[in-house]
């Protein structure tokens, strides 16, 4: 499939799933609320789990929301194209279903330049979560997003994503900043911008971001931090500078696809490492305890 013909379904109202820098997503017209149903049919999502919506400029981002501060324009400035979304207010335009009926929208410019190049050929912006089957492990390659659906959704194959978690996801909705899902951004790097953050707890109801959910990124088999696996059956330990890369970025970037790869072999559990401390490894440990079976403390 190429690009134009991407975009011509992403307009007629379908759904196609395409790559991110972070991970792939299954994407639609984040202005038509049938094509916005699709997603949510398509991967079994609850409707309390809000969309992050897709832009290829910071005019298209402005149009959708009614508070575009000069923080906002800052962090854009700093971390657009990159795995930054931004939940600010939203226009009344945006259909509710987006945003799981809450008056504030997440917003990021993906920096894969086929994904940019998607939004702008479809002249909409683009509404998309990952392209996977709800709480299960998100796909950073074509192959996998073809597995998750049996071949049933259109994709844009864009190669492997290099970034490999899902972005950090920042309200600037409130009186003070709140860091709602952290990602590969650092922490301290953003408090170095705007001052002290504060970080969201557990949430009922509507989530403010995606990937708030307990038990989430799961692979089929079941996953354990290291040193709290099973001492029987037939598994496979997932090493740091070993099986995967000893940096944080690395180790993000390749995370997702050893699991993917582990997942097929037929393991009766797998185990990663238990990441080091370090708020650059805060995205890596938020989705290790939401996948994991039991959790990185416990271990």
């Amino acid at each position: 499939m190429t690009v134009g013909e991407a975009a011509a379904l992403i307009r007629s109202g379908e759904v196609v799933a395409f790559a991110t820098e972070t991970v792939y997503g299954l994407g639609a017209n984040a202005l038509n609320e049938e094509a916005v149903r699709r997603i949510y049919a398509i991967k079994g999502r609850p409707s309390t789990s809000p969309l992050i919506v897709h832009v290829s400029s910071v005019e298209m981002a402005r149009s959708l929301t009614v508070d575009w501060s000069d923080l906002a324009a800052r962090l854009a400035a700093r971390y657009w194209p990159g795995p930054l979304t931004l939940v600010l207010s939203k226009q009344p335009r945006v259909p509710d279903l987006v945003t799981a009926g809450l008056p504030t929208i997440g917003i990021r410019m993906p920096a894969h330049p086929q994904a940019l190049e998607l939004i702008r050929e479809a002249g909409v912006p683009i509404a998309a979560p990952s392209a996977n089957r709800f709480m299960q492990l998100s796909p950073t390659t074509a192959a996998h997003v073809v597995e998750a659906f049996e071949g049933r959704v259109p994709v844009l194959d864009g190669g492997p994503c290099t970034v490999g978690i899902e972005s950090t996801v920042l309200s600037l909705a409130g009186p003070h900043p709140v860091l709602l899902r952290p990602g590969m951004i650092p922490r301290d790097e953003l408090e170095a911008i705007m001052g002290p953050l504060q970080v969201t707890t557990g949430e009922t109801g509507a989530h403010s971001s995606p990937g708030l959910h307990e038990r989430h990124y799961q692979p089929r088999t079941p996953l354990y931090i290291g040193g709290s696996q099973p001492k029987s059956g037939r598994g496979l330990l997932l090493r740091r500078g070993f099986e995967l890369p000893a940096d944080a970025a690395g180790f993000a970037a390749h995370l997702y696809e050893m699991l993917h790869s582990a997942d097929a072999k037929g393991y009766d559990w797998i185990a990663v490492e238990p990441p080091p401390s370090g708020t650059e490894w805060d995205g890596i440990r938020d989705r290790l305890q939401r996948a994991a079976n039991r959790r990185v403390e416990d271990a």
